[in-house]
């Protein structure tokens, strides 16, 4: 997908409460960023040193891991983050202790492909692709409430470079995350003028 922030996360980002966010997979750290911009501190996690040498800036603390290596264990803390973004990564192992990771009232901010995927191309794999509602699944499982979902295609480019992709989308939270604080009804999580 694109090198902009995800319009999910843009809608959703400014309802986290404060404090320190997780972006998980964060490649070059476009949402690492946009959530500095917001106010969090900011863990951006990744495999790749280079990507994450983009990603480095103020109030952002990058870490080299590997999570999907042998023996790679979940190195967060239970009870951690504020608000946890993911978007295009997909390891099925991690997300229990993932989600542990939540803070009492954080929130989940989760974008990747789905099944279905393989006819706008890669990923094709089944290993990197969410069943369908499995993300509504897991936050059942987790006791998080679902704030909103989505499942289907997105145009994942601008108009010169047209692209479309199979995805599912979630955005839950932990039981303390207060009702009133979720603002419905525009594109930024802000009440409609």
């Amino acid at each position: 997908m694109i090198d902009q922030v995800s319009p999910w996360v843009r809608r959703f980002a400014p309802l986290m409460p404060g404090g320190e966010v997780l972006d998980l997979a964060c490649g070059r750290g476009r949402h690492a960023r946009h959530l500095v911009g917001l106010g969090h501190a900011v863990i951006a996690v990744d495999r790749d040193p280079a990507a994450l040498a983009e990603a480095a800036g103020p109030g952002i603390v990058t870490s080299d891991i590997d999570l999907e290596g042998e023996g790679a264990v979940w190195p967060f803390g239970p009870e951690r983050f504020a608000g946890i973004v993911v978007t295009n990564y997909l390891h099925r192992p991690l997300l229990a202790d993932m989600l542990g990771s939540l803070a009492p009232n954080g929130m989940l901010v989760y974008e990747t492909f789905a099944e279905g995927n393989a006819a706008f191309g890669k990923p094709s794999n089944p290993d990197f692709l969410l069943k369908a509602g499995e993300l509504l699944e897991l936050a059942g499982q987790h006791g998080l409430r679902v704030i909103a979902f989505e499942e289907g295609v997105v145009n994942v480019r601008g108009k010169e470079n047209p692209a479309q992709a199979m995805v599912q989308r979630i955005c839950a939270v932990r039981p303390g995350f207060p009702r009133e604080a979720t603002l419905l009804g525009s594109p930024q999580g802000r009440p409609e003028d």
